[in-house]
């Protein structure tokens, strides 16, 4: 399965509906829509009539990138999907990357579609946003210690058991931040995670999600995430 979050990405869709359709692989596809208000919802549902594999959960109002990504591994989990894939809606991810994260999933517990392993592959950033979010992942790396060279990306492959090993409820991050904290607690729960490169091509329709209070959100998360960390091996220091 491939989950999807979608707000407000109704002139994406399509396009991305039918080069994930005409991979040739047995997939099914769930948008996690948060009531956007341009009609994404609609299309959505439009092209689940078209496309048997499409499936659209609908919900009330902006209830964040994090829950909606859970909502859909929630969907997952009471099927027999045995990897549980997650990408953006706004064609920054290729579908023809997914059956080289697939056969990079065998033996592991996470692959992560990386911009930066290997060097740079971004199309269509400027300058600036590529030096960011390189030094982004780098802090987050540093911090949390997570092995990988692009902690932050939302294209990703999971094994099923480690999503099952987790307790989802747990999950403190709300937008962005959630691609750092999954990747961290897959880690510490002792999972495997590799890397495939990618390329990422940035967004030519519609408005990019990403804010200030993401990147606060992600820069004080991955200290809370390794404060949590010490506290659980060093019992002395709560007093």
């Amino acid at each position: 399965m491939v989950i999807i979050p979608t707000y407000n990405e109704r002139e994406n869709l399509r396009q991305l509906t039918e080069r994930l359709v005409a991979l040739p692989l047995p997939l099914d596809v769930v948008f996690v829509d948060d009531g956007s208000p341009d009609g994404t919802g609609e299309l959505a549902d439009e092209l689940a009539q078209r496309f048997p594999q499409v499936t659209v959960i609908h919900r009330q109002g902006k209830l964040g990138y994090a829950s909606a990504v859970i909502e859909g591994f929630r969907l997952a989990l009471k099927g027999d999907y045995s990897w549980i894939l997650q990408m953006d809606a706004d064609l920054s991810h290729d579908p023809a990357a997914i059956p080289l994260m697939l056969q990079a999933a065998e033996g592991n517990d996470l692959v992560l579609g990386s911009r930066y392993v290997g060097g740079v592959r971004v199309i269509d950033w400027e300058m600036s946003r590529v030096l960011l979010s390189w030094f982004a992942n780098l802090y987050a790396r540093t911090v949390t210690g997570v092995p990988v060279q692009d902690v932050t990306t939302g294209f990703r492959c999971y094994r099923r058991s480690a999503i099952e090993a987790l307790d989802l409820s747990q999950i403190r991050a709300g937008g962005y931040a959630f691609q750092i904290e999954m990747a961290y607690r897959i880690w510490r729960a002792g999972g495997r995670l590799t890397e495939v490169p990618i390329i990422f091509y940035g967004r030519q329709r519609g408005i990019s999600k990403m804010s200030k209070r993401i990147v606060l959100e992600a820069a004080i998360l991955v200290w809370r995430l390794r404060l949590g960390r010490r506290l659980r091996t060093n019992p002395r220091s709560r007093g």
